[in-house]
């Protein structure tokens, strides 16, 4: 449209100064190249900003690697490591490339990566992710992925596909914008002849209010309006470790109303954790969790190892056992500085002839609210009981109440027991538990919460999870979870933290409300700014645009639409400093 418009003005002068003068525009369609190259230029100034995410990603990979050559170390560009390379990683320095630690131990930090924030201790075997930072150990590693196959270049390909895709509500905008142009051009023929045949106006001023008509109608802000949103809400995602596989997913996470969370490994950390320890009235908690460790350490079953990490959490002195004897589905019994200690379950008690006493009542209560019991006595006597069960993480409750502060209904779909369900979903205050549920039932379960008219959402981190995944509106991977999850899903988390999903639901709720904002903006403008530039208002008020006004504010609507897709980087996300604005983004809840 603007080159029909500088080219009718251009040609339209042309042909007045051949044929003998008159009245020319090559002041105009000069001015006006020049103001729409300018807001162009701003305009892109705008857009690069949104991909900064791009920018930053690809910068964290080291320049260099020092590989090792006949024992030696040489420094060799990064592009240039290969598959096997034994690579000498130093403390500060950034791991060149995915491998397997071969020799040393070090803490690295992945959060560039993966977003989490604590250092992750590595040891030989370990596997490691190019472009972490090792902080004080050296490291050998080797090299198993290099260039476009390493995770960071993956997650960088996955932000890019992300932002080059089209959403639903962009469709819509690219088909209006395509039937501007003939909008445009139709509008600018009928004003030029409204202008030449009901007013005695001379054709060089219909002409002129043509190609403002022409200018002025321009669709670039109604093109702009999705996409730039688009690429700002992927960018934001990808820095807080939110992986949005492609722009369908970002819109359809506006609209989720109900979350469902497999349980182990998702909202508890999958490993079993000491949650209670109950004595005998008049016994020493710390003297009894003391001889209990001194046994369970000569165990390897998985509940031992969880009461060793309790007492060594409560810095409980040690004590060494002897004459240890396990006892296979039952437990184990030691020597424990000149006491027997028996350390199991109610078998194990009834073999050792242990009456549990004012015990058994207890114990029921911790088995009812779906802990594992261990029984412990002590020279024959029952002494005490340590309630063990799968531990929630500990951004697991927070998350649930960021979920509700979106209005969002949160489901527990677990194929545990229903007093284990219960007693996490209770814990962290979750809506509903669906427990028991076979692997392969899990997608039939969303599908009969979806025929309640409600957007679902599933996240899980197992293979058993990847039917419902691939049957839920979205489907949410934990990116610690199975490759299967992780290419079923619609949306990666790279952390395995629970939190991230009400940041990708308000990532996505405000990219939505961006998209509209802009969307209404340009629609809006070329409403108002079309009967101004066809010189409806001229008669009465003497209201007109020149070419270049037009141009000046064509250009200066697609800054606009930019600009406040970029406002989106304000969003506050749950874990940030100031907080979650949750009333802005309840009220954005669609039928609100």
């Amino acid at each position: 449209l603007v080159a029909v418009a500088v080219g009718a003005g251009w040609l339209y002068s042309l042909v007045i100064t051949l044929t003998g003068g008159g009245d020319v525009f090559y002041e105009a369609a000069t001015v006006l190249a020049s103001f729409v190259l300018l807001g162009h230029w701003f305009e892109m100034r705008a857009r690069g900003g949104a991909n900064d995410a791009i920018r930053a990603l690809l910068d964290l990979a080291p320049p260099k690697a020092l590989v090792l050559r006949d024992g030696e170390p040489v420094e060799v560009p990064t592009a240039d490591v290969a598959v096997g390379d034994l690579l000498l990683v130093r403390p500060g320095a950034k791991i060149a490339a995915d491998g397997v630690v071969e020799e040393g131990e070090s803490e690295v930090d992945e959060s560039t990566v993966t977003g989490e924030s604590l250092p992750v201790h590595k040891a030989p075997g370990a596997p490691v992710v190019g472009a972490t930072v090792n902080a004080n150990g050296t490291l050998r590693v080797r090299a198993t992925r290099v260039g476009a196959d390493t995770a960071l270049a993956q997650i960088v390909k996955l932000v890019q596909e992300a932002q080059n895709s089209k959403a639903p509500g962009q469709r819509l905008a690219d088909r209006a914008a395509f039937w501007l142009v003939f909008v445009a051009l139709i509008g600018g023929a009928l004003t030029l002849a409204v202008w030449l045949l009901a007013t005695d106006r001379p054709f060089g001023a219909a002409m002129l209010f043509a190609i403002t008509v022409v200018v002025i109608t321009c669709p670039d802000a109604l093109g702009l309006a999705t996409p730039t949103a688009i690429m700002v809400g992927t960018g934001m995602g990808a820095r807080r470790g939110v992986l949005f596989k492609n722009a369908v997913a970002l819109e359809t996470a506006a609209s989720i109303r109900t979350v469902v969370m497999d349980k182990t490994g998702t909202l508890t950390k999958g490993e079993p954790e000491v949650t209670d320890v109950v004595t005998v009235p008049g016994a020493d908690q710390g003297e009894a969790l003391r001889l209990i460790a001194a046994v369970e350490r000569q165990s390897e079953h998985p509940l031992a190892a969880a009461v060793v990490r309790h007492a060594e959490g409560r810095r409980v002195p040690r004590a060494d056992a002897r004459h240890f004897e396990n006892v296979p589905g039952h437990g184990a019994t030691a020597v424990v500085e000149g006491h027997r200690v028996a350390v199991g379950n109610r078998r194990l008690m009834e073999r050792e002839g242990v009456d549990l006493g004012r015990l058994a009542a207890r114990r029921e209560e911790l088995a009812a609210t779906g802990r594992t019991v261990v029984i412990a006595a002590v020279d024959g006597r029952a002494t005490a009981l340590v309630g063990i069960a799968d531990a929630a993480r500990e951004s697991s409750g927070e998350a649930v109440a960021e979920l509700h502060a979106l209005g969002v209904e949160v489901v527990m779909l677990t194929g545990d027991n229903e007093a284990t369900a219960r007693r996490i979903a209770d814990q962290l205050g979750i809506d509903t538990v669906i427990a028991e549920v076979l692997p392969g039932d899990k997608a039939a379960e969303v599908a009969e919460l979806q025929r309640g008219g409600r957007k679902v959402a599933m996240v899980g981190d197992g293979v058993n999870d990847a039917p419902a995944l691939a049957q839920a509106d979205l489907g949410i991977a934990i990116g610690a979870g199975t490759d299967v999850a992780i290419e079923t899903a619609d949306l990666v988390l790279m952390r395995s933290d629970p939190l991230d999903v009400p940041t990708a639901l308000r990532i996505g709720r405000g990219t939505v409300r961006k998209m509209r904002q802009n969307l209404g903006w340009a629609i809006g403008y070329n409403a108002v700014a079309l009967p101004i530039a066809a010189g409806v208002f001229e008669p009465a008020t003497g209201l007109v645009l020149r070419p270049e006004i037009a141009a000046l504010s064509m250009s200066g609507s697609s800054v606009i639409v930019a600009v406040n897709a970029l406002a989106l980087k304000r969003l506050r996300l749950p874990g940030s400093a100031a907080g979650a604005d949750r009333s802005e983004e309840a009220a954005a809840l669609p039928g609100r």
